[in-house]
C-alpha cells in the first residue's frame, strides 16, 4: 500500500469513525429523519457546485439508476437504521458491528463474483472466525441483557448494505467519478427524505435543539457525508473496493474511544470477547491474496 493510500486509509477511517459519536449527540436534539435529511443536504450543497463546475453532473445523471441503487444501499437504509439503533445502543457497539463489512464483502465477491482471493483458505478461515466473533458479541451481551437484539439487527443490515454498495457502484458505474457519484447520491437522498423532514424538523426546532446538536449535524454533513466520500472513492482507486472496507478497523477504534471517553459507554463482556475475533476474522477475510505461482509465472 502506497504512502498516499495509507494517508487516505487513515483519513477515511477517522472521518467515518466520528459519526457514531456525533449521531449519539444529535439524537438528543433531533429525530432520525431530521438528522439524515440535514446531513445529506449539507453534503449535497457542498459537493454539487463542484461537480457542476467540473461538468460531471450530466454524465452522472445518465447513470441515475446506478446512482439511486448506490444511494439506497449506502445512505437511505443504513443512515436511518444506524441513527435509530443508536437511540437504544452504544455508539461503540455500532462501530464494532461495522467491522463485519470486510468479511461480508469477501463473502459476496467470493461467492457471487468469482473472486479467487475471496475463496482463499485464509479468507474462508477469516469469515468463520469473524462470524464466531459476531455471534459471541451478540449472544453474550443479549443473554446478559447488555444489548437489545433489535438495534443489533438494524446495525447488521446496515453492514450488509455498506458491503454491497461500493461493489455495486464499481460494477454498474465504473466510469463515473466518485465525487460526482457522491454529490448526486446525496442530492437524491435529500429529495427522498424531504417529505419526512418537513414533518419532523419543525417539531425538532420548536423544542430548541442544543448547540451541540447543531454542531454535530454540521460535522455529519460536511465531514462524514461530503469530504469522507470523496476520500473514500479516491482510496478505492488505489486499493479496490474490498480492501477499502478495511477502514472499519480505524472506524471502530475512533468510535470506541469517543464513546467510552465522552459518552461513558461501558466495555461489555461480549465486546471484550467478540472484538478480537471480529478484528482477526475481518483482517484475514479482507486482505489481498497474491495469485498462486504456476509453471509459467513461477520465479526461477
Amino acid at each position: 500500500m502506497s504512502r498516499r493510500a495509507i494517508l487516505l486509509f487513515l483519513a477515511v477511517g477517522v472521518a467515518w469513525g466520528i459519526p457514531y459519536y456525533f449521531i449519539a449527540v444529535a439524537n438528543e436534539s433531533f429525530s432520525t429523519p431530521s438528522i439524515v435529511w440535514l446531513r445529506v443536504t449539507i453534503g449535497a450543497l457542498i459537493l454539487l457546485p463542484i461537480v457542476i463546475y467540473r461538468g460531471d453532473f450530466r454524465e452522472t445523471l445518465k447513470n441515475w439508476r446506478g446512482v439511486l441503487l448506490f444511494a439506497t444501499l449506502e445512505m437511505v437504509g443504513p443512515w436511518y437504521l444506524i441513527t435509530e439503533a443508536e437511540r437504544t445502543t452504544a455508539s461503540s457497539l455500532a462501530g464494532l458491528m461495522m467491522t463485519t463489512i470486510p468479511f461480508i464483502a469477501a463473502f459476496i465477491t467470493g461467492t457471487f463474483l468469482g473472486d479467487r482471493a475471496a475463496r482463499h483458505p485464509a479468507t474462508i478461515t477469516g469469515l468463520v472466525i469473524g462470524f464466531v466473533g459476531v455471534f459471541s458479541l451478540v449472544g453474550i451481551d443479549a443473554l446478559s441483557g447488555a444489548i437489545d437484539i433489535v438495534p443489533v439487527a438494524m446495525l447488521a443490515v446496515s453492514a450488509v448494505c455498506y458491503a454491497i454498495a461500493p461493489i455495486a457502484a464499481g460494477r454498474t458505474m465504473p466510469n463515473v467519478s466518485g465525487l460526482s457519484l457522491s454529490a448526486v447520491a446525496l442530492a437524491m437522498v435529500s429529495v427522498i427524505y424531504a417529505p419526512f423532514a418537513m414533518v419532523s424538523l419543525p417539531a425538532d426546532i420548536a423544542k430548541g435543539p442544543e448547540l451541540g446538536g447543531w454542531a454535530s449535524i454540521v460535522v455529519l454533513g460536511a465531514v462524514s457525508s461530503a469530504i469522507a466520500f470523496v476520500l473514500f472513492f479516491e482510496l478505492i482507486k488505489h486499493v479496490g473496493p474490498r480492501r477499502a472496507t478495511l477502514i472499519t478497523y480505524i472506524n471502530l477504534l475512533v468510535a470506541s474511544i469517543l464513546g467510552i471517553v465522552f459518552l461513558s459507554e461501558p466495555l461489555t463482556t461480549g465486546i471484550l470477547i467478540g472484538l478480537p475475533l471480529v478484528v482477526v476474522g475481518s483482517y484475514l477475510a479482507g486482505r489481498d491474496r497474491p495469485p498462486k505461482a504456476t509453471r509459467h509465472n513461477r520465479a526461477v
